[in-house]
């Protein structure tokens, strides 16, 4: 079962808390990591703007992220989030192992 990586950007502290929950009771990650705020620079809707943002890192499974990003999408206040995957594609054996087992779901 392949391991990902996945970040999304939110708002403020508060924000970014609530979303690590969320993806975690609903056990669409095993773990969130919310990081320091950052700056970030992008265009929207034609204009350049600049906003203080705070990273959030999830580890999840390719089969439990559509749960994950549905999970994001419910609780995220951006009108379009950033929701990035990317694989993993080394790490340590026991808490990839650690990551599939808190991830996954009888209906899967």
């Amino acid at each position: 079962m392949s391991k990902l990586l996945v970040l999304t950007n939110l708002p403020d502290r508060a924000a970014a808390e609530r979303v690590a929950r969320a993806v975690i009771e609903c056990r669409a990650a095993a773990c969130a990591n919310i990081l320091a705020e950052c700056t970030s620079v992008y265009r929207w809707q034609g204009k350049v703007e600049t906003a203080t943002e705070v990273p959030l890192l999830m580890k999840t499974t390719e089969a439990a992220y559509p749960r994950l990003e549905l999970a994001i999408r419910a609780h995220h206040p951006y009108e379009l989030p950033e929701i990035i995957a990317t694989p993993i594609s080394a790490g340590l054996p026991a808490y990839l192992d650690w990551v599939a087992q808190e991830t996954y779901l009888n209906e899967e």
